[in-house]
């Protein structure tokens, strides 16, 4: 128990010191102008799928459930998180810093989404298998449609909201709309940074980390492996998978406000079935339990429609192809057999002791 112990702690450590090292090296290449501006542009997107990645993870690797309502949550925690950033900055009358106002609107937008996430799992948790993948869905398509027919202003008499039109809120002279409809959050000022995205991605890291190697952890890979045997044992399957379901929503707010936050406008229609399937592809393809796997799927395949604009009007069909060749490669059972006897030999082979050396 004490070597499975320090081999997850040992594990650990190499996830955090990838990320570390990954976020060193890129300040130092950005430092030495090695970095173009469109790759510099990428780097909070990067950072916020990562994020969205790994908690997704919990809940399709971990927990074993299929949730296809990902990006749902994450326009819960980017409209709540842009609307609370612009109210900060309007409201308040000694003036936050940008980064007190980021991490506000990050923790604000996690704890709404996480508010919606167990308001979702009441009944949701309860299905299984397709069903939930559907609900979950529907609930994407939901709050998308909502958001929709949403208007908020804000002037010197409070905060103003209608769903009926933006003239509908009558604003005073220097009112300011903050949510108009179906145009999304306007006005937004750009306070999202790199390391923010990159202290994110750490905080997420130990959550899920802990989560998974926690007690918590153990029962809820044991309701994943088999729901009745957890269950005639005493363990409440419905309290871990709202646990795990919960946190994985939190976590999704808060990415979707750091990605609010780094745009001037941000629309609804972002937040779509695409947008939740992408990032399960990032699950997928960096494989389902695997948290440094989808940290590297994430990068890989946010920054690769962007390398690949040399090919111009294909590149989208040569990231297609590339994808179905990565994923037919990675599930042939031959290479992963081959690849489990390499790291098998390179792990146990070693040079015969010299005569005289002791055993």
């Amino acid at each position: 128990m004490k070597s499975l112990k320090s081999r997850y702690n040992i594990d650990n450590w190499l996830t955090y010191g990838l990320v570390i090292f990954a976020y060193i090296v890129m300040r130092i290449l950005i430092a030495n102008g090695k970095v173009s501006f469109a790759l510099q542009g990428q780097l909070v997107p990067i950072t916020v799928y990562i994020v969205m990645a790994v908690s997704l993870n919990l809940t399709v690797g971990v927990l074993g459930e299929l949730s296809l309502g990902h990006a749902g949550f994450m326009s819960v925690g980017a409209f709540s998180g842009a609307i609370s950033a612009t109210l900060l900055e309007l409201s308040v009358r000694t003036t936050l810093p940008a980064w007190m106002r980021l991490a506000l609107a990050m923790i604000i937008g996690g704890i709404v989404a996480g508010f919606f996430g167990f308001l979702i799992g009441i009944p949701v948790l309860r299905l299984e298998g397709d069903y939930l993948a559907i609900v979950t869905l529907a609930f994407g398509e939901i709050i998308k449609n909502v958001i929709n027919v949403i208007y908020i202003g804000y002037d010197a008499n409070g905060i103003r909201i209608s769903t009926e039109s933006a003239n509908a809120l009558n604003l005073g002279e220097n009112g300011k709309i903050i949510l108009s409809g179906p145009m999304g959050a306007i006005g937004i000022t750009k306070i999202s940074t790199f390391t923010a995205g990159f202290i994110l991605i750490l905080i997420t890291l130990f959550i899920v980390l802990n989560l998974i190697n926690s007690r918590a952890g153990r029962a809820i890979k044991a309701v994943r492996d088999n729901k009745i045997a957890a269950e005639s044992v005493g363990i409440s399957t419905w309290k871990y998978r709202m646990m795990a379901f919960v946190t994985s929503a939190a976590l999704a707010g808060a990415a979707g406000a750091l990605y609010a936050l780094n745009y001037s406008t941000v629309v609804a229609r972002k937040f779509d079935f695409n947008t939740s399937i992408l990032v399960l592809v990032f699950v997928v393809l960096g494989r389902m339990g695997n948290i440094r796997g989808s940290i590297i799927a994430a990068t890989v395949l946010t920054v690769l429609p962007e390398l690949l604009r040399t090919f111009n009007e294909v590149r989208m069909l040569v990231y297609a192809v590339i994808l179905i060749l990565v994923m037919l490669v990675r599930n042939n059972t031959t290479l992963q057999h081959l690849y489990q006897r390499i790291v098998t030999k390179l792990r146990y082979d070693r040079p015969p002791a010299e005569e005289g050396d002791e055993a």
